[in-house]
């Protein structure tokens, strides 16, 4: 009996591990509102834009993954923009994670984002080569609707606006 004890307990630890994994963490319910189709307009550096948004969970529920493109029926002199974002959740490092990769190529795609929650809202950092960049994703639960707004820092050390954004749930079939 002593010799299964030690082995008991060893199965017992890692089954305990592994289920943890598979637990969904409180994380997720802030995110979970961004799954779905949205229609995103705003103003990209001073510029219209007319985005389409997906989100679904992936991974085992540890990433979601957010595709952004311009909308076919955009104005033809609007920049055309495709990305896709993998956000998560670091429990270690208590913080959130997103990877952002996008049609400008690998240089902007190696720095991830770290971000903090701040009640329905998370406020990324992203250190880029060129300086600080950040992105916070606002929900609003009374009309269910996102706001991405996005600031860099300039080489005059002042924070301007990059981006301003507004997602609106595209509605499903009746």
């Amino acid at each position: 009996m002593k010799v299964y004890l030690p082995l008991v307990l060893a199965i017992g630890s890692v089954w305990n591990v592994s289920s943890l994994a598979q637990v969904p963490s409180d994380w997720r319910d802030l995110a979970d509102h961004m799954t779905g189709n949205w229609s995103m307009t705003g103003q990209v550096v001073r510029q219209d834009a007319h985005h389409s948004v997906h989100a679904e969970w992936m991974l085992n529920r540890q990433f979601l993954r957010i595709e952004e493109n311009t909308v076919r029926d955009a104005p033809a002199s609007e920049r055309r923009y495709n990305a896709v974002w993998f956000l998560g959740y670091d429990e270690v490092s208590e913080r959130y994670v997103i990877h952002l990769l996008d049609g400008y190529g690998a240089r902007f795609s190696e720095t991830l984002g770290y971000g903090i929650r701040n009640g329905n809202e998370i406020q990324f950092v992203f250190e880029y080569p060129d300086g600080p960049f950040h992105t916070t994703f606002r929900w609003s639960p009374a009309s269910d609707k996102w706001e991405w707004l996005m600031e860099q820092k300039g080489k005059d050390g002042k924070w301007g606006q990059f981006a301003d954004l507004n997602l609106v749930r595209e509605k499903g079939p009746s």
